[in-house]
């Protein structure tokens, strides 16, 4: 299957460096061996083998190269500043395309060195956005139970899928979180991870978490950022014009793979809309040049509804999600009320589409397919 992003990226690489990050196995080396087709003279190059390490140390590739990939190589120390020389080195004919698996805003920060040469592209699972801009069947049941990453959606069956998801957890947990960071008590990292599976969709307490697991709040808040900076999860943030206020209360976090997600089929419809929101929202960042985030609403009384896009910092729309009910959120209304925010609600299984107090409720698989990505 192609990814739509294919064109935007040849388009890209025609005037700077093209950075492809997200989740491990959502398609990066494929995609990139895919643009390599388009050159007859390219290179692909992985970090993680001894005699590709060694060409990428020693810059040894032939001078013709027309596409140089090189993947994984945030891996490598000091890789900003040697992708930086490559780069105001090369010649004019070559193209240099970069994927990587871990979060390079938390990993490693960009930082000034590469200011102004690079595109990032970021390569999540599939959506229903994707699949429809595809061509693609759409189904919105199995993005759910089996997720939107390549090879479990494509499966024959969910028994394969089920096989990859224990490989690929087994993967992420026992070698990859030491790619991050030290990591003295894998038992407990296991077991936070094993928490956050049946807390989608609440806000997260570092301080109960750290309580279940008896470990300190600062250990919790390490796992959690290795967990984020391996594309495993992703936290959204009550919105709040004061970022620094808004940083300080609690995250609700959800899972880049749906099909980790435990609990009842509400939470689960939740962390798809997420997944689906998120990945709007970064297409919108990286292809659009717009400053939208993606957060959620919540007083101290316990209002809450769950999900504010927010451009230029002032919230675009508020959205709740229902698996069935199309009784509007008393939540949605207050905040709809109070601060005329555009109000929807999604519903999973609903038979018509209606406005109430000026409100919409929308069939949420229409709604996610018509995102931008």
């Amino acid at each position: 299957m192609n990814r739509i992003q294919k064109k935007m990226i040849l388009k890209d690489l025609e005037k700077k460096i093209v950075l492809i990050v997200g989740p491990r196995q959502t398609g990066k080396t494929w995609l990139a061996k895919e643009i390599a087709r388009e050159f007859s003279r390219g290179v692909y190059l992985n970090y993680d083998q001894v005699l590709d390490r060694e060409v990428i140390n020693a810059q040894s590739w032939l001078p013709t190269t027309d596409l140089l990939i090189l993947d994984e190589l945030h891996k490598m120390e000091g890789w900003k500043n040697y992708l930086k020389g490559v780069y105001d080195t090369k010649p004019e004919s070559m193209r240099i395309l970069v994927t990587g698996s871990a979060r390079l805003d938390i990993y490693n920060q960009l930082g000034d060195s590469l200011a102004g040469r690079y595109f990032r592209h970021s390569l999540y699972p599939l959506s229903l956005a994707e699949l429809k801009q595809l061509g693609e069947p759409i189904n919105m049941e199995m993005l759910i139970t089996r997720s939107g990453f390549p090879e479990p959606y494509l499966s024959k069956d969910d028994i394969n899928a089920d096989r990859w998801r224990l490989q690929y957890i087994n993967s992420l947990l026992s070698t990859d979180i030491f790619e991050i960071d030290k990591v003295y008590n894998v038992k407990a990292m296991q077991l936070v991870f094993n928490l956050l599976r049946n807390k989608v969709g609440t806000p997260v307490s570092y301080q109960s978490l750290s309580e279940d697991v008896a470990v300190s709040p600062t250990t919790i808040k390490k796992y959690i950022q290795i967990l984020e900076a391996l594309f495993i999860i992703f936290r959204v943030t009550p919105y709040s014009k004061n970022i620094a206020r808004s940083l300080l209360k609690e995250p609700k976090l959800y899972f880049f793979d749906t099909g980790l997600v435990q609990g009842d089929d509400g939470a689960k419809l939740e962390n798809l809309v997420a997944v689906s929101l998120l990945k709007d929202v970064c297409a919108k960042i990286d292809y659009q040049a717009k400053e939208y985030a993606l957060h959620y609403l919540r007083t101290k009384d316990g209002l809450e509804v769950d999900f504010a896009l927010v451009c230029q910092k002032e919230v675009e729309s508020i959205i709740e999600v229902k698996l069935s009910n199309s009784v509007l959120s008393r939540s949605l209304i207050h905040f709809h009320e109070r601060y005329n925010y555009p109000a929807i609600q999604l519903v999973q299984f609903l038979r018509h589409e209606q406005k109430k107090m000026g409100i919409r409720i929308l069939d949420a698989e229409k709604y996610l397919s018509n995102l931008f990505l």
